[in-house]
């Protein structure tokens, strides 16, 4: 088990499967040292753990913890791709959108959801990233939270 993987675990964290994509898209695709996810939500085990506006049908705490999950998503994404999370060198930029109430304009508390796990996961020297935590009037299947990744990774595939 890789050391990331080791934190994860003593928070209670287990990777799952990368689930199959709902359109014509792939997971991630590297080029160099770079790695680049698709956006991903906030499932578990296939089923959305939260739907609707935040805002408005969620509060900011439920939207911090759907982007937590999102950032899980996507760790079980990137460890799919390169088999050991160990791997990433960094997380470089994170893209993320809250669909958003009207008037709602609190997205970067709730991106901290995920922006803390990357940080527990990877340490403060990997995981501090830069970010553009943005609103969004919709999003697929009124998920609350999308995000995407860029990380840095040892050696080219």
């Amino acid at each position: 088990m890789s050391m990331v993987e080791e934190r994860l675990a003593a928070a209670g964290i287990v990777l799952g499967e990368v689930p199959p994509a709902v359109a014509n898209y792939v997971p991630a695709k590297q080029t160099g040292s770079l790695v680049y996810t698709s956006g991903n939500d906030c499932r578990v085990n296939g089923v959305l753990m939260y739907t609707g506006k935040v805002g408005a049908q969620l509060t900011v705490q439920q939207g911090y913890e759907a982007a937590r999950q999102v950032a899980i998503n996507l760790l079980t994404v990137l460890k799919a791709e390169l088999g050991d999370l160990d791997r990433v060198k960094q997380v470089v930029k994170m893209l993320a959108f809250v669909n958003s109430a009207p008037g709602f304009v609190e997205q970067p508390f709730v991106i901290n959801g995920a922006s803390d796990l990357l940080v527990e996961a990877f340490g403060d020297a990997a995981g501090k990233h830069a970010r553009s935590a943005l609103s969004a009037n919709e999003l697929p299947f009124d998920t609350p939270v999308e995000i995407e990744l860029i990380v840095e990774v040892d050696g080219e595939r």
